[in-house]
């Protein structure tokens, strides 16, 4: 194993500035999960964010411990952030990754300042914080027990199986205040998520998370997401999906439709094009208003999946804060997400 030390450049104060950091190390790793990817270690100066128009979400504010994502999800919607820091939201989203290695001490220093109010801190609503990057930085674990400490409430999306690295600390902060769970899981198809999500855990680990988490009796829902038209929607694809989400133990299911934010839209798009290029014209009149497919479209998936919910018996599927995770029937995690007119309709940003 090597890393490659690459702080002293000419770059440096300007990348500091960039990523609003005090200090930028860049660093490679030769081992073959990390090969061609670019870690910025940051000391960061802020960790806890506010969400743009809290007023309309189930939250205000966010802890992200990195910024780009492995998982190269080819939907992302957070890949226009990148552009942010003169990065790019393709294959440099995916390989360029901004590690905020200071982040569980800055997050134990807010949580006592006596401006804080312990307010709820969502996680995951960005890039996942338990992407491959994870298993290396090792950040979730003090930024859980800074938590678990101040009896601070939060919640966590993730696509990761790393999280159950974090177990014992999930359940002990469960015992002194609001923790909740979801796993991101949008379709079970072999081949479409190999092509469309190629770094993420296959769709069965990561109900395989959701198995065990229920064998410990931390309840745990599943966000459906993203629903993808005319790859995803067919009525047996929903059902195998919904079918598959039941036998692994969901408290809940909430679905979302695939929406295309500039930045993920040209990517999503130019990916389509190369895989599927007879659905460029249906993608184009199916998104020809913007960012998000027709409330028809939208109200059609989001009644199918109640349905099929109903019909297999998982719990409740409307979107909320999440309850106590020792709690038999905790409601599911809301995303970083504005509610849309539709029946439970969320749109992540």
């Amino acid at each position: 194993m090597r890393w490659d030390h690459l702080a002293e450049n000419p770059a440096a104060a300007r990348n500091a500035a960039l990523f609003d950091a005090d200090a930028v190390t860049t660093r490679t790793f030769d081992t073959p999960e990390f090969r061609g990817i670019t870690f910025h270690e940051v000391r960061a100066r802020s960790i806890v964010n506010r969400v743009p128009g809290a007023s309309r979400m189930p939250f205000e504010w966010t802890v992200n411990p990195y910024r780009g994502c492995t998982h190269a999800c080819v939907y992302c919607f957070a890949r226009k952030t990148h552009s942010y820091l003169d990065l790019d939201t393709g294959l440099g989203f995916d390989s360029q990754i901004v590690v905020k290695v200071n982040a569980p001490e800055l997050l134990r220093s807010h949580l006592g300042s006596r401006r804080w109010h312990g307010e709820h801190i969502a996680m995951g609503t960005n890039v996942d914080c338990y992407q491959r990057a994870e298993g290396r930085y090792r950040l979730m674990p003090g930024i859980i027990s800074a938590l678990r400490d101040h009896a601070n409430p939060f919640s966590i999306l993730t696509k990761g199986t790393l999280i159950l690295r974090d177990l014992d600390l999930l359940k002990q902060a469960s015992q002194v205040t609001d923790v909740g769970i979801s796993v991101s899981v949008g379709f079970v198809d072999h081949e479409l998520w190999r092509t469309v999500e190629p770094g993420t855990p296959a769709p069965e680990r990561r109900l395989d998370v959701v198995r065990a988490l229920a064998d410990q009796g931390i309840g745990c829902g599943v966000l459906m997401a993203p629903v993808i038209p005319f790859l995803g929607d067919e009525p047996a694809q929903l059902r195998a999906t919904v079918r598959a989400i039941a036998a692994a133990g969901a408290t809940s299911v909430t679905p979302l439709v695939l929406h295309l934010r500039p930045g993920a839209r040209e990517w999503f798009m130019a990916w389509l094009e190369q895989h599927h290029p007879y659905l460029v014209r249906r993608y184009e009149r199916l998104y020809a208003e913007g960012a998000y497919a027709p409330k028809w479209y939208q109200r059609r998936v989001t009644r199918q999946v109640h349905e099929l919910a109903q019909e297999y018996g998982i719990g409740p599927t409307r979107p909320g804060m999440p309850r106590r995770i020792s709690r038999p029937e905790p409601e599911p995690l809301a995303p970083e997400a504005v509610m849309q007119t539709g029946p439970t309709q969320l749109s992540l940003i």
